[in-house]
């Protein structure tokens, strides 16, 4: 089974508010799938859903083959919310601690997976640190930290790279390829167009569209752009005269 996500002409509706309006796409195992799309475009309302915190209003998503929301499903699911879901009076350690023994690792499994994700996102030395004394950087290392201690098979990441200085998220980046190659399917959103290229598909978010997908070199190519940027824009009904 090659593919592991399926969203199948999916809308979603708040109300009488549009969020998302006949999506569908598929991510590959192993992929770093890139969603590209400003604030609004609905972005993270669909990887809600994909991640079984949301429930569509129209169409289906499959993770796994299996039909979400799923309890099940969602264990083999690492998600890295926008907002930091952290304990700021509690320290590093026991954050990663807290979010372990949710995903069922004990004893020295459970050490040796915090060991290895807070060195993976370069956090060893600060871990006895209470978070609220951490910067906005450091808390989005430790919420990347937590959606990988229990080796999800897919990991979705929602902007997660947002104030963090650009060594750092080049780091990441790394960390986000090396999962990758082992196996892991990312799906990943961003409205930062050079990590955009960095994807190895691309699905283009506008006002609840999706308004192209394909990989970076392929967007390019067919919209005769330079950039992602000028892709995006064609796409999106800005014609550029060349």
């Amino acid at each position: 089974m090659n593919t592991v996500i399926q969203v199948s002409d999916v809308s979603k509706n708040f109300g009488s508010h549009i969020v998302l309006e006949k999506i569908s796409l598929q991510v590959n195992r192993a992929a770093i799938y890139g969603l590209l799309g400003p604030s609004g475009a609905g972005k993270t309302t669909l990887v809600k859903m994909i991640a079984g915190i949301e429930t569509p209003t129209k169409g289906s998503i499959k993770v796994l083959d299996t039909l979400m929301p799923n309890l099940h499903n969602m264990t083999k699911i690492g998600f890295m919310a926008q907002s930091d879901a952290l304990y700021g009076e509690l320290s590093g350690k026991e954050n990663l601690e807290f979010f372990a023994s949710i995903y069922g690792l004990k004893g020295e499994k459970q050490k040796e997976r915090i060991e290895h994700a807070a060195s993976l996102v370069n956090l060893t030395e600060f871990l006895k640190k209470q978070v609220h004394q951490y910067s906005g950087g450091m808390k989005r290392r430790l919420s990347l930290a937590a959606a990988i201690l229990h080796e999800p098979q897919i990991l979705i990441l929602d902007e997660p790279t947002v104030g963090i200085d650009p060594v750092l998220r080049q780091s990441i980046w790394n960390e986000l390829y090396k999962l990758s190659e082992n196996g892991t399917t990312i799906l990943v959103t961003t409205h930062v167009m050079d990590e955009a290229e960095k994807c190895s598909q691309l699905g283009m978010l506008r006002d609840g569209r999706l308004i192209a997908s394909g990989s970076p070199r392929q967007l390019k190519e067919s919209t005769s752009s330079e950039t992602i940027e000028e892709a995006f824009l064609y796409y999106g009904g800005v014609r550029h005269e060349n």
